[in-house]
């Protein structure tokens, strides 16, 4: 998610981790889900350099590093302060790097680009632009994985007007999304939902690699690539 607006992690943690309480977990959890999934999507991808979109304070990023083989992750986050606190957070880091522009990134460097959270905070005037913007830093056969949240979930909907920063945010269907990263340039996997039991439900939760297909999850992603 983008932490425009906020110039304290801490401040943003806190309220996000207000929101998803409904579901019975924390920010964790939601984290290790996505990067689970995305790694068995892509088992055998190697990509060299990630590029965090939307990063905010970088745990992600340094999480993507591990779980694709000690890939070098540059994060992006529209806050000035929030990347200054993550480079000084991870300075020892040698794979990690943060940048508040995108234009920055160089051209056709990016092997994979993993965005959570950020497109509903995009104005959708801009939106087209900023897929511009990634197919740009994308390599030919990159990926681009975009996770956002189900606008066709009630519990989502929920969480999101306990938390300030998500209430007057526009959310993008996952049928929306697929339309405007294809004429961006993309091409497109059918989308996959996740996170469909809270916490009370966790018993069913062996269920859900059988609903992938169904728009009944929390979350849902897309899988893009540049065209070779």
């Amino acid at each position: 998610m983008t932490t425009e607006g906020f110039s304290d992690s801490a401040t943003y943690d806190e309220m996000l981790e207000r929101g998803i309480k409904l579901s019975g977990e924390d920010k964790a959890f939601f984290v290790e889900g996505r990067l689970a999934f995305l790694k068995a999507r892509l088992p055998d991808f190697r990509p060299g350099h990630v590029l965090d979109f939307g990063c905010g304070a970088g745990q992600t990023s340094e999480r993507l590093s591990e779980v694709f083989g000690g890939a070098r992750v540059t994060g992006q986050d529209v806050s000035g302060q929030i990347i200054d606190q993550a480079n000084t957070e991870y300075a020892s880091n040698p794979k990690l790097s943060f940048t508040a522009a995108l234009d920055e990134i160089p051209p056709g460097s990016v092997g994979l680009c993993y965005s959570n959270g950020a497109f509903h905070h995009i104005p959708p005037v801009e939106r087209a632009g900023v897929i511009s913007q990634l197919l740009r830093c994308c390599r030919p056969g990159g990926v681009l994985a975009v996770f956002e949240n189900n606008p066709w979930n009630p519990g989502t909907r929920l969480v999101m007007r306990r938390i300030p920063f998500d209430r007057d945010a526009e959310t993008v269907s996952a049928p929306a999304l697929r339309r405007l990263l294809e004429q961006g340039g993309f091409e497109t996997d059918p989308a996959r939902f996740l996170f469909v039991f809270p916490s009370p439900l966790r018993a069913l939760r062996p269920m859900e690699r059988w609903l992938t297909r169904v728009p009944a999850g929390a979350q849902y992603v897309v899988l893009a690539r540049r065209p070779q």
